[in-house]
């Protein structure tokens, strides 16, 4: 077995993910179900090895032997980008690999809510993309830029890790830093990139105090900000946030936050009905008065009440209202939208209501 026929094989049979793990045959991540390939052989130590040193330099290497895990992104010329995972286990090498399309789909083909492309053309404020690892957030994000790219002229920097989607020059101007080559940490390319005159900023993921406390005062200061946190609702976003301060800082970073919030899109993906392919489905929090309030009060445990009694003028909406408009649109099934709800009853109300 080749790596590239692995990834091959993958593509062909549209998987997500390609695991590649000792003992095992060659395992495909299939609209979110694990699909062993039994017709292979199963994965030695020897050739798990010899998989690893086909996709990596020797630079590479020598940063997994020091680290015992490692990140990056190979290509596959003329065909995808894959972002590869590789790790220890039970001293053997264990290998992730995530298929990224070499072309940038669009907001209209991932059927994202159309709220993404106004939200991506404002001048400043800070708009996060949440939901479990997984479910498509750097797609999304993927999808507004190049919205951005192709309808507005500005200078864009990116900070990820590793650069999945690539990005070219349309109307806007795109710089994409990868943690590890071009940058040592997201903190430290956030700051540098404030000086390098950027009109948007995306941050690949906020996971520490100095990063979220620069990418808040970047969005205060006039700049579009957009990133990323491991999180499942608005709620959870925005008091994980605040927590990563001490508590005396707290006060002043609600403050802050209330008055830096754009937007927050939680996502999950659904599989569709017709059983081929998965569709995302969105909680909408739009940062209007009544929303930066309740942040800067410490009363985020309002707003899924708050949102539950809003009107659609606010393009706001819940998780369980996304879930019953897939459904009432014939995109996922009553069943799926049942499992993924957070209240089934309030679900069904909503079903027999739209």
């Amino acid at each position: 077995m080749e790596i590239d026929q692995l990834l091959r094989l993958a593509m062909g049979k549209r998987a997500s993910d390609l695991h590649l793990r000792v003992g095992s045959c060659p395992v495909l991540r299939i609209d979110d179900k694990l699909t062993p390939q039994n017709d292979l052989p199963q994965i030695t130590n020897h050739e798990a090895e010899r998989l690893f040193e086909q996709i990596t330099t020797q630079e590479q290497r020598d940063a997994f032997s020091r680290d015992k895990e490692l990140d990056f992104a190979y290509t596959l010329e003329g065909v995808a980008r894959f972002r590869v995972s590789v790790l220890w286990q039970r001293k053997t090498i264990s290998i992730a690999c995530r298929m990224v399309p070499l072309q940038v789909p669009t907001i209209d083909e991932l059927e994202l809510p159309e709220i993404c492309k106004e939200l991506i053309l404002q001048p400043k404020g800070l708009i996060l993309v949440t939901g479990p690892t997984g479910v498509g957030k750097s797609t999304t994000m993927a999808a507004m830029i190049r919205h951005l790219n192709e309808n507005r002229e500005c200078n864009v920097i990116s900070i990820e890790d590793p650069i999945e989607y690539q990005h070219p020059h349309v109307k806007s101007l795109i710089a994409q830093r990868e943690l590890g080559d071009d940058t040592r940490s997201f903190s430290s390319a956030l700051v540098h990139s404030l000086r390098h005159d950027p009109d948007v900023i995306v941050i690949g993921e906020m996971r520490d105090l100095d990063t979220i406390a620069t990418a808040i005062t970047a969005a205060e200061t006039g700049h579009l900000v957009m990133s990323t946190l491991h999180t499942f609702d608005a709620p959870q976003t925005l008091d994980r946030m605040i927590d990563v301060f001490p508590p005396y800082q707290q006060t002043q970073i609600r403050l802050q936050l209330s008055q830096a919030i754009l937007a927050i899109l939680s996502q999950i993906l659904v599989p569709r009905a017709e059983g081929k392919g998965r569709i995302a489905a969105f909680e909408i929090v739009i940062a209007n008065p009544a929303i930066r309030t309740l942040i800067r009060e410490s009363r985020t445990y309002e707003i899924p009440s708050y949102m539950q009694l809003g009107d659609n003028r606010s393009n706001m909406q819940t998780m369980d209202q996304a879930l019953a408009s897939l459904v009432k649109k014939g995109k996922i099934t009553r069943e799926e939208a049942t499992i993924r709800s957070s209240d089934p009853e309030r679900l069904e109300r909503l079903l027999r209501t739209l």
